[in-house]
């Protein structure tokens, strides 16, 4: 299983962040459209990922109250282009996530700016544990810094739980 450390933030627009980002010389990766189907579950997050037309099956292990809100996760990449009707036969959907995202990496760091559907702009980070935990807590930390983000507005939510309160 593999872990990361995150943060999510809502944010109004992604101009500013952007300009940041730019002006360390950074450019996106990729434009990223998602569509994430949700599964109850007993324990944990199982979502299937579409994204750009690939399937993956995501399960997520994660502490919300934690300090360092450290997720495990495993990723399962499906090849059959029909994973989205095979497993809604199996399993209950509990929702359904779209969202378009922009992609920039910071060495192990993913930087996200994701526009999801009914619910707005959010700049998330993740950062892989690679080597420890230490060192991943420590780049996290730098990432946050250059972006000015303000960590009290956090929010301790999956897009899963964002979407169920709407």
């Amino acid at each position: 299983m593999e872990s990361n450390i995150e943060i999510k933030i809502k944010i109004p627009s992604f101009g500013k962040y952007e300009n940041i980002l730019k002006s360390i010389g950074m450019k996106p990766k990729g434009l990223l459209n998602q569509k994430d189907v949700y599964y109850e579950t007993k324990k944990g997050l199982l979502k299937l990922r579409t994204e750009n037309g690939r399937d993956s099956l995501i399960k997520y292990l994660r502490d919300e109250k934690s300090k360092d809100r450290v997720s495990n996760y495993d990723v399962l990449k499906i090849s059959n282009n029909s994973a989205e009707e095979f497993f809604n036969d199996i399993f209950k959907i509990k929702a359904v996530v779209e969202k378009e995202r922009i992609l920039y990496l910071y060495k192990n760091t993913r930087i996200h700016f994701d526009k999801i559907k009914k619910l707005g702009n959010f700049i998330e980070l993740e950062s892989v544990v690679v080597k420890d935990k230490k060192s991943a807590i420590k780049e996290f930390n730098e990432v946050v810094k250059l972006l000015k983000l303000d960590i009290e507005k956090q929010i301790r939510k999956s897009n899963l739980d964002l979407i169920l309160e709407k």
